[in-house]
């Protein structure tokens, strides 16, 4: 074998190693990510989960709302490329405690009873106006002192929570998707989907709440959203006791 054969043959060698060797670190990287995204969304391989639907407020019919089949679209891809399967359920027909299965529950308290529990058992420093007649408060969060109206297309708020109960490590987490209007379910949908690697870096496998803003939404749907806060703390206290009244003191004349 002459010197340009074995320089050939070296160099096909070394160009396979190479290959070789890149791919398994690309293998090696694509699983370590796969397995933190398991871990965030409480998804091993195989496993159970369960899609919780809303109702449509807006009619008498059991329906679910066109932008929230949209929201339900989104987690199920999140579901499938974690390998893990999914129960779609509707809010009323729900009987399972907290915990058994990974949860992610669409959908605020007026459309969701599923969604009341939740925030009742877990989230005491939330309030939510669900009374249907229009006004200023009409759908307004309530969380500790602060309160956040709607602007309808304009201004909407959404909570989305990661909550988990307990610390034994198979209990599974339950995300909530709280928001004023079906458009801002979709967008905390959205929010979770292309931000979820950031949240798990900042809030690990625990349970968190964050208050999201959806910017004109008659504009740009639910892809404009800001960060209000993490409102965990707020969230998960019950709320601040009403001062007592004063009392009157009567001198009798």
């Amino acid at each position: 074998m002459n010197d340009d054969v074995r320089n050939i043959v070296l160099g096909v060698i070394a160009a396979g190693i190479s290959a070789t060797l890149g791919w398994a670190a690309r293998t090696y990287l694509w699983r370590r990510g796969l397995r933190r995204k398991q871990a965030f969304f409480g998804l091993p391989e195989n496993s159970e989960s369960l899609l919780v639907v809303n109702r449509d407020p807006a009619t008498a019919e059991p329906a679910v709302h066109r932008v929230d089949v949209f929201a339900l679209l989104e987690l199920s891809a999140l579901i499938k490329d974690c390998g893990a399967h999914v129960q779609v359920v509707t809010q009323d027909v729900v009987h399972q405690g907290f915990g058994e299965r990974t949860e992610f529950c669409v959908g605020g308290p007026a459309s969701s009873r599923r969604m009341t529990a939740h925030m009742a058992a877990m989230l005491p420093g939330v309030r939510v106006n669900v009374d249907p007649e229009p006004g200023p408060d009409r759908g307004a969060f309530q969380i500790g002192g602060e309160r956040y109206r709607m602007d309808p297309g304009i201004t909407e708020y959404v909570l989305l929570a990661r909550l988990t109960a307990g610390d034994r490590r198979e209990t599974r987490p339950a995300f909530l998707f709280c928001g004023q209007r079906a458009i801002a379910n979709q967008a905390a949908t959205r929010y979770l989907a292309r931000n979820h690697e950031r949240l798990a870096r900042r809030h690990g496998n625990g349970t968190f709440v964050l208050l999201l803003k959806v910017v004109n939404s008659h504009a740009y749907g639910p892809d404009v959203v800001e960060l209000v806060g993490d409102v965990t703390r707020a969230a998960t206290s019950p709320p601040p006791a009403p001062a007592p009244a004063p009392r009157t003191s009567h001198r009798a004349s």
